[in-house]
């Protein structure tokens, strides 16, 4: 889905867009025939690129970069630009799918893309810098399942900037204390600025050379970038930090506990312990609150009976005791939401956006989907899912407490899945032992954790379709069949209450429209549109449909034009393609029929660190809007008024947190207001 670092990825699928030739003005990219090898270009790890004497466009070398698995081979060059002046970017390309493209533009990014498997083809695109752009970055790539691509004479055809980025600072040194971490390093000439990075992540903006910051106890890897108007550095050699050594003992258990509820509120006092800065309120062994004074009040999800627990902590964050357990009892129960809202926990990894235990995810949410289960082996069946591991994730929950907290999240009317696959966990279901493998290993998971249900992310490689198997309701290749069988099995195993849901990419669904399996040929991708015959096979069982309305390169809608991700448009496109069918190929006589609306969500990335093609929080709610209401529509009109258009869905919680919890917040209100 969503790979656990949140990437930028493109797909795209038709024709090349070709252009004419301009006269050059001056091609301000540097070494863009290849002819010094790679100097200045910076391709990604797996890619295997390198400067090959053929096939070449002109001169005696060219680029060759080869995708594996989810790295599409990019390489990539930052070159200094003026605000505010007009470029063409051109290449001469050659392979299966080939894209060239800016980003940093400052205005609107462009990427374009060729399929050229046997000659050179030349793409070119245009584009307008910001008025405070100085730098852009110029790329090609090919797409993963793909061959090796080639590129050669990259132009970038405009007026230069002004400048080059300075080298990467030297001398970094960190000290590390109770709480804080120091850094510094030496100055760097024709720098006015300096970024900060954390274990990869930005953390910090200064134009001096130290800096200190208060990180969560534990060993950090710190880089330092210079910057100035040209553009970024390279990061600086590592350093390690270790924050939280000799730490004072923590502060003595708070004393005289108690609690009165009214409704579905607990108000909780107790005395203050001597030296703390502050308290963790614990209900059913889950932390719930964190507050400086000596009382809060606590809503809980349901009526029931609670145990709650007070712990003390100061400055160095090292909790004391537990304080007195009181129990007490609450009545009344929660409203229930019509529309809903799902978010992808990571709930075994951290992914820079930082971890977050089962008991604070917030109560927006509706649908929480454990991210991941992943298989053993590629063809294995056998899912296993473990929680974050303390390295990783130092505030991790002991797992007494992640399935508290499950129950709690469950009694407040949430479900909670187990969501297996994701950009890691290629499954691929090829014998009826791995399906039974599946189905045994899928429920000692959900018994374990006493989850609701399962969610499918099968991404990459799982799922294709073999030659001559065109039969949606039909499907002949063993990983749809398997499948299929599989999840029957375990909805007939569950019952009603099984909730089902599925998260497909737009190529394994919506491409459909055009191309399905490897296409009466054999020559298109066996995995185009692979998800159909599992939907409609499910359809009868299916809780909800999310296609993932990101990370995909332009995808032909209903009015047989292409739209592009990040748009309301694309969003209300997609949607409609769900909610009114569509004939698979353009076969009248071989239809996806509609879902029902309450079946299907829209997919979108929380953050734009998440995903590529993140879309503001107003061009969702006019997607929406257009799609539920008929109002708000752009240039796209969808066949039809979805008042039932059931909800969001977003990777991830863990990012929309990191973004301020614009997502969640924001989307929670409008959809509450719909009704």
């Amino acid at each position: 889905m969503r790979a656990r670092l949140a990437t930028v990825a493109v797909l795209a699928l038709g024709g090349a867009m070709l252009s004419a030739t301009p006269a050059h003005a001056a091609n301000i990219a540097a070494n863009s025939g290849f002819e010094d090898g790679l100097t200045g270009w910076s391709c990604s790890a797996s890619s295997g690129a390198t400067a090959v004497s053929s096939p070449v466009h002109t001169g005696s070398r060219a680029l060759q970069a080869t995708p594996a698995g989810s790295d599409t081979a990019r390489c990539q060059q930052v070159v200094a630009v003026k605000p505010g002046s007009s470029y063409s970017l051109s290449a001469w390309v050659r392979g299966g799918y080939v894209f060239l493209g800016a980003t940093g533009t400052g205005t609107t990014d462009v990427s374009t893309w060729a399929s050229s498997p046997s000659a050179y083809t030349r793409l070119t695109q245009t584009f307008t810098t910001g008025p405070s752009t100085r730098t852009v970055t110029i790329y090609v790539n090919g797409w993963y399942g793909q061959g090796a691509y080639q590129a050669d004479d990259v132009v970038l055809d405009g007026p230069p900037g002004e400048g080059q980025a300075p080298p990467a600072p030297t001398g970094l040194s960190g000290t590390g204390g109770v709480t804080t971490a120091t850094l510094r390093w030496n100055a760097v000439e024709g720098a006015t600025g300096y970024n900060v990075y954390r274990n990869g992540t930005r953390v910090g903006t200064v134009t001096g050379t130290t800096y200190s910051e208060n990180p969560p106890p534990g060993s950090h890897q710190y880089q330092v970038t210079a910057t100035n108007a040209a553009g970024e550095s390279s990061r600086s050699t590592a350093v390690s930090v270790t924050v939280g050594n000799d730490q004072p003992p923590p502060p003595p258990a708070p004393t005289g506990l108690s609690g009165t509820a009214t409704g579905l509120s607990v108000a909780l006092r107790w005395t203050a312990s001597p030296t703390a800065t502050g308290y963790n309120v614990y209900r059913g062994g889950a932390k719930v609150a964190t507050v400086t004074g000596t009382s809060h009040t606590d809503v809980t999800p349901a009526a029931g009976s609670y145990a709650y627990q007070v712990k003390a902590f100061h400055t160095s964050g090292v909790e004391s005791a537990g304080s007195n357990t009181v129990t007490v009892r609450t009545e009344g129960t929660p409203p229930a939401r019509n529309r809903l809202l799902i978010g992808y926990l990571h709930a075994s990894f951290a992914n820079g956006s930082g971890y977050i235990r089962m008991a604070d995810v917030p109560n927006e949410w509706d649908i929480i989907n454990l991210s991941f289960g992943e298989p053993t082996s590629v063809t294995s069946g056998d899912i296993r899912f473990t929680q974050c591991p303390v390295a990783e994730c130092p505030n991790v929950e002991s797992e007494a407490e992640f399935i508290a907290a499950i129950r709690a999240k469950q009694a407040a009317g949430k479900k909670v899945l187990i969501s297996i696959g994701g950009q890691n966990g290629q499954v691929q279901l090829t014998t009826a032992a791995a399906r039974d493998t599946f189905v045994r290993s899928v429920s000692a998971i959900i018994d374990k954790y006493g989850l609701d249900g399962l969610d499918i992310d099968f991404e990459g490689h799982s799922l294709y379709l073999d030659n001559g198997d065109t039969n949606l309701a039909g499907p002949t290749t063993p990983v749809i069949v398997n499948l299929i069988a599989a999840l029957k099995a375990l909805k007939a195993k569950y019952g009603s209450k099984f909730v089902l849901t599925m998260a497909p990419e737009t190529f394994f669904v919506q491409l459909g429209y055009q191309f399905y399996g490897p296409g009466p040929n054999g020559a298109a991708d066996r995995r185009s549109a692979a998800y159909l015959p599992v939907i409609h096979a499910m359809r009868d069982d299916l809780t909800l449909l999310h296609v993932q309305d990101y990370n995909s390169g332009p995808i032909m809608g209903l009015d047989n034009q292409y739209h592009t991700m990040g748009t309301h448009d694309f969003h209300v496109a997609m949607t409609d393609m769900l909610l009114a069918g569509f004939p698979i190929m353009g076969n009248p006589n071989n239809v996806f029929p509609a879902l029902r609306q309450d079946q299907v969500a829209i997919g979108l990335p929380a953050a734009p660190w998440a995903g590529n093609g993140f879309t503001t929080v107003a061009e969702v709610q006019k997607a929406f809007d257009c799609l539920a209401k008929g109002t708000n529509c752009g240039p796209y009109k969808p066949k039809g008024v979805y008042p039932n258009l059931r909800g969001l869905m977003t990777w991830s919680i863990n990012w929309d947190k990191y973004n301020g919890f614009e997502f969640s917040r924001s989307h929670r209100a409008y959809l509450n207001g719909l009704g």
